[in-house]
């Protein structure tokens, strides 16, 4: 069976082939990445991926940055309305599968290897282990801030799916405070994704402008990051907040998922950051749990570093929806080499 699998976010869609006959792997040179303002729909978006691969699908799974409800899910960031039924159509099979982009990260971790991830402090990954129960986090920014977690339960892969990048942002310091009133006069409610996120990078800098006095500059998130690289004392301040808040979300993320096994960072943002999240204070804010800090200093967390893990992960959706005789495999995949995962 050839699986169309697709990883829908704010700015970007990308789409691969995975065959399940090899344990749902992505197609060697199968990727693609389309801008999603260039196309009118996600079924326009996979018809002309197709076409351009002169590939056919069996079966699709899209894994969407937006809540999916009875087979359609709104993109949270992009006017895309996403339905099941007409990306079959468009497709020709009535085999699709909608997914929150977050559950496909959270899928991905089945998948991963040692060196797809960098740990964030002193706490390593052992690795996915489906012999004994597990429990995980997974949150990452990018467009917007997504948040989900697997439950590894007798073998099988169970993702959660959330909205909690839209969970109030909880501050843990008096500048905290300041950059919170000035994001309240913006915006009432403050989620965290206002703050943790390629647009909250920006958010953030303008506001420790504000607090400043000083004149704000239009600039974007890598345009902040490089500056802050090279001493721009407003930029440093904005990065240095964010890490820290991103600390603390996933700090808190693990404590209400029980994911004492570790959260994984995602996301586009990422790998930019990995240098400021060693250290920014993202580690200190994370272990900052008052009575469990003694417990979260024990927890991995860790950044991805696949360039495709939202592929993988609707891949790893794909074998455990469309063939179960491919669930058992997690343990022979993950510990496959990347190219050979890839098809190459």
């Amino acid at each position: 069976m050839r699986v169309l699998v697709s990883d829908i976010g704010g700015t970007n869609a990308r789409f691969a082939m995975a065959e399940l006959a090899q344990g749902a792997v992505l197609l060697h040179d199968s990727v693609r990445e389309y801008p999603a303002a260039g196309f009118a729909s996600a079924a326009d978006a996979a018809r002309h991926f197709l076409d351009e691969l002169g590939e056919r699908a069996d079966a699709a799974v899209f894994a969407v940055a937006g809540r999916v409800r009875l087979e359609e899910a709104s993109i949270t960031n992009h006017p895309w309305q996403i339905r099941a039924s007409e990306i079959g159509a468009a497709l020709g099979t009535s085999r699709v599968a909608l997914i929150n982009d977050f559950a496909a990260q959270a899928m991905a971790i089945s998948r991963l290897r040692a060196d797809d991830v960098v740990a964030i402090g002193a706490a390593g990954w052992p690795g996915f282990d489906p012999r004994r129960a597990q429990t995980f986090a997974v949150i990452g920014p990018g467009t917007g801030l997504g948040v989900g977690g697997l439950l590894v339960r007798d073998g099988r892969c169970f993702p959660l799916e959330t909205e909690g990048g839209h969970a109030g942002f909880a501050p843990l310091r008096p500048q905290d405070l300041r950059i919170l009133e000035c994001l309240m006069r913006r915006f009432g409610r403050v989620s965290c994704e206002r703050l943790v996120s390629g647009p909250g990078l920006v958010n953030l800098y303008a506001s420790v402008c504000e607090v400043e006095g000083v004149a704000v500059e239009s600039l974007s998130p890598a345009q902040i990051n490089a500056r802050a690289a090279s001493g721009d004392g407003h930029c440093q301040q904005a990065v240095e907040l964010f890490c820290a808040a991103f600390g603390s979300m996933a700090g808190d993320l693990v404590l209400t998922l029980g994911a004492w096994d570790g959260v994984f960072l995602a996301g586009g943002v990422v790998p930019k950051l990995l240098d400021s999240l060693q250290t920014c204070g993202f580690r200190e804010a994370f272990e900052a749990k008052g009575r469990f800090s003694a417990g979260m200093a024990e927890v991995p967390s860790l950044a991805v570093v696949h360039t495709c893990a939202g592929l993988l992960g609707a891949a790893a959706h794909a074998a455990e929806t469309y063939d179960h005789r491919a669930a058992p495999v997690f343990a022979q995949v993950a510990s496959q080499p990347v190219a050979d995962r890839l098809g190459g």
